[in-house]
C-alpha cells in the first residue's frame, strides 16, 4: 500500500467517525433514560477522539496507538439491524449501535490485512481494538436491557 492508498483509507476512516459522532449524538439527544443518555454521550465522545488520532496519524503524529483488546462475544451475530428511525425503542437503538461498531472493527482489520507497512497495519489494528471495545460495552448494555431477567 502507497501512502496515497494510505491517506485515502485514513481520510474514508476520519468520515466513518464524524458519521459515527454524529449518530451517537443523534441518539444522545433523543433518549430519554439517562443511563442510555450517558453512554451514547461517551460513545460520541469516543468517536471524535478516534477522529483526532486518524488526524494526527495522517499529519505522522500517531506512530503508536496501543489500545487494551477487547473479548467478542459475537452477540452482533444473533441481533439484526434495525433500520433507524425517530422513533426507535432505546434497546433497537444499541441494536443499530453494536452493527455499526462491528462494521467499523471489520472495515479496520480489513484495512490492517492490506498494508505492507507494520506502523499502518498497527494503527488500523489499534482502531479495530477500540471499536470492538465499543462494541463489548454494548453487548453487556444489550444484554442488561434485553434480558433484565437473567439477573
Amino acid at each position: 500500500m502507497d501512502m496515497e492508498e494510505y491517506k485515502q483509507i485514513i481520510e474514508q476512516a476520519i468520515d466513518k467517525e464524524v458519521e459515527a459522532y454524529v449518530f451517537y449524538q443523534s441518539v444522545h439527544e433523543k433518549v430519554k433514560d439517562p443511563n442510555v443518555k450517558k453512554i451514547f454521550q461517551e460513545l460520541a465522545e469516543e468517536e471524535k477522539s478516534h477522529r483526532k488520532l486518524l488526524e494526527d496519524s495522517l499529519a505522522g503524529g500517531a506512530k503508536k496507538l496501543k489500545f487494551n483488546e477487547a473479548r467478542d462475544y459475537k452477540v452482533s451475530e444473533t441481533i439484526e439491524r434495525p433500520k433507524p428511525t425517530v422513533n426507535m425503542k432505546p434497546i433497537e437503538g444499541i441494536e443499530l449501535a453494536i452493527k455499526r461498531e462491528e462494521d467499523a472493527m471489520e472495515m479496520y482489520e480489513q484495512f490492517a490485512d492490506l498494508c505492507i507497512d507494520a506502523d499502518q497495519r498497527n494503527v488500523f489494528l489499534e482502531l479495530a481494538k477500540m471499536e470492538r471495545a465499543h462494541k463489548a460495552q454494548l453487548e453487556d448494555l444489550y444484554t442488561e436491557m434485553a434480558f433484565p431477567e437473567s439477573w
